[in-house]
């Protein structure tokens, strides 16, 4: 398996894990978001200290128990079972006209149970509930029912209905009707603790932290053990075997799996199988806020992160484009700084805070950031460009403008050359992204383009004899490439005859291309001087009568030379294929 595929595989796992638990928290009954649970607790402290900004104006009749109107009966309800009043609290129960098996004797458990599956399928929005003795009249209930909620159990919707039921005085308050508490029981079964918890909660002692029982913490941390349990020794196993590979990124990838990976399943099973534990809407509120399902996501996304820019380094490496390999990191570490945003973000929608205002003015202040880096933008998209075009590379000698140098640093927003006068030039990534660069480093051979002129009084067969014998020359040179090779007489200039030499060195050494253009340019003036002639010095030339003539021998033994491969039937404009063949790589360099 290659490295590239188990990366792939790990990023799809941990994908799939977070969609498939994501979609089944989805289904959840409607449960308040964390911060309307505080906002609750807040108003809770402030009513339980007297705060007067809490307390209504007085309304209905004189009651005991304040159930003069509905939101003061459900308030006084709620008071009552958070202190375990539960005598106190039945009192807020129509206790008429109960179904067999119940009786006024039973309203104190009655309460309890109410105040259970309260807890865990009914959010009361308390300032929905009305302040009028004669409650709410366009609900489209009768005039003596108000409405509290619906809670679902067994695929059916119940009301949760108030009363308004005559004391024995004749004086009328509001009740949770008797309708409601007639099938307590039912929906007690379906939404309490269940016959698990009914056994723990008969067994441990009373305890509450946090909004769960004792009960609820043990059993939530015998989950944990067995989730535990059950996924280390996979993770292990399942590292041991990648570990089996032995390579640097089987290291860190048996690392990614026993570390973040395991962890995320273990909270994954326990998120997704909380429901066994029957927590009540607060509680609820907090998982599904995901504080530590986030933050082990986040961890999670940001160990594949690095994974990810181990695996491209490597590959970057192998294909010797090093510059890219120093670009992963300042971009991972921007795509981290990314997550970490997203990440946040959806913590903050899902525990009840509004993001829109916040993505609002993000957005505001990305628009003033980026108008104020604009600049520094603009280099940094220009190191991008430099790093993945890969023009140049560090260490390279260019000619980049007017200016040519060597490449020594090429950062994030500008890049340094050192110039042949050893002095340091900086030039910003944007302004280098525009400019013509010429990578001198880059070319794949020299080329040898000369203008040879000789003395206006060669002869035509001393002309043919030069042309002939430097073809020879770079035929049979070692370090000239066999093709394309031309020596030409080109014609004349105004003080002598032009001979153009063209080919090219196999060398991307500059020592050494000097030292092979040495060799042949020497070589070149022995066969000038063989063949009578010489190179052309622009001058005026006066003769007078007595001076010497040219080498006459040297002339007359080119000549003699030409005429003899006339005579042979050679055109003498080109060396034949099979003289080509013979004359290769017969001239070794050094001379």
């Amino acid at each position: 398996m290659k490295k590239g595929v188990l990366v792939r595989c790990l990023l799809l796992a941990v994908l799939c894990s977070v969609v498939v638990w994501n979609g089944a928290l989805a289904e959840e009954t409607g449960a308040p978001a964390f911060t309307e649970i505080i906002a609750d607790d807040h108003k809770s402290a402030g009513d339980s200290a007297g705060d007067t900004p809490r307390k209504l104006v007085k309304a209905g009749p004189d009651d005991e128990f304040d159930r003069g109107v509905p939101r003061r009966a459900v308030e006084g309800f709620f008071r009552a079972v958070r202190e375990d009043d539960f005598a106190r609290a039945a009192n807020y129960l129509d206790l008429r006209n109960l179904p067999s098996g119940l009786s006024v004797a039973d309203g104190p458990e009655l309460a309890r149970q109410l105040k259970v599956v309260l807890d865990r399928a009914l959010w009361v929005e308390m300032d929905l509930l009305s302040t009028s003795p004669e409650g709410h009249s366009d609900d489209g209930l009768p005039s003596y029912r108000d409405l509290v909620g619906e809670v679902e159990a067994n695929g059916r919707k119940y009301d949760i209905l108030l009363q308004h039921v005559p004391r024995n005085d004749g004086i009328f308050v509001w009740v949770f009707s008797s309708k409601t508490v007639s099938i307590i029981p039912l929906l007690y079964e379906a939404r309490g603790y269940g016959p698990l918890g009914e056994k723990l909660v008969t067994v441990l002692p009373e305890w509450k932290f946090f909004g769960m029982e004792l009960w609820q913490w043990v059993l939530l941390l015998l989950m944990i053990t067995l989730a535990a349990a059950i996924m280390v020794p996979v993770c292990f196993l399942l590292g041991w075997i990648i570990r089996r590979r032995h390579t640097d990124m089987a290291v860190l990838v048996a690392a990614f799996v026993r570390g973040p990976l395991c962890l995320l399943l273990i909270v994954g099973s326990v998120r997704v199988n909380f429901d066994i534990l029957r927590p009540s809407l607060a509680t609820q509120a907090f998982v599904n806020g995901g504080t530590l399902y986030y933050l082990v996501i986040l961890w999670v996304l940001i160990r594949l992160v690095g994974l990810f820019r181990e695996y491209w380094s490597s590959k970057l490496l192998a294909r010797g484009r090093e510059q890219s390999v120093v670009l992963l990191r300042p971009l991972l570490t921007a795509f981290n700084i990314l997550l970490v945003f997203v990440v946040l973000v959806v913590w903050l929608d899902n525990i009840g805070f509004s993001v829109t205002t916040v993505l609002a003015g993000l957005g505001i202040g990305g628009i003033a950031l980026a108008l104020a880096t604009q600049k520094s933008i603009e280099n940094f998209i220009g190191a991008l460009t430099l790093y993945l075009a890969a023009p140049v590379r560090v260490g390279d000698f260019c000619k980049i403008g007017s200016r040519t140098g060597t490449v020594e640093e090429i950062g994030l927003r500008a890049t340094k050359i050192r110039t042949l006068e050893n002095t340091l030039v900086i030039v910003t990534n944007a302004e280098l992204s525009n400019l013509q660069i010429e990578n001198i480093s880059q070319r794949q051979r020299f080329r040898f383009h000369r203008h040879l002129p000789l003395h206006c009084h060669t002869s035509p067969d001393q002309i043919r004899c030069v042309v002939r014998e430097i073809r020879k020359l770079l035929c049979a040179h070692e370090m000239v490439e066999a093709a394309p090779l031309r020596v030409n007489f080109t014609g004349f200039v105004d003080y002598a005859l032009q001979v153009e030499l063209h080919c090219y060195i196999e060398t991307t050494d500059i020592n050494i291309y000097k030292s092979v253009v040495e060799d042949i340019q020497l070589r070149v003036l022995d066969i000038l001087s063989a063949a009578g002639t010489g190179y052309a010095i622009p001058a005026r030339m006066e003769y007078q009568a007595g001076a010497p003539d040219p080498d006459t021998e040297a002339r007359q033994r080119a000549e003699q030379t030409v005429e003899e491969l006339r005579r042979s039937g050679d055109t003498m404009t080109a060396l034949s294929e099979e003289e080509i063949a013979r004359l290769e790589n017969t001239l070794k360099f050094p001379h």
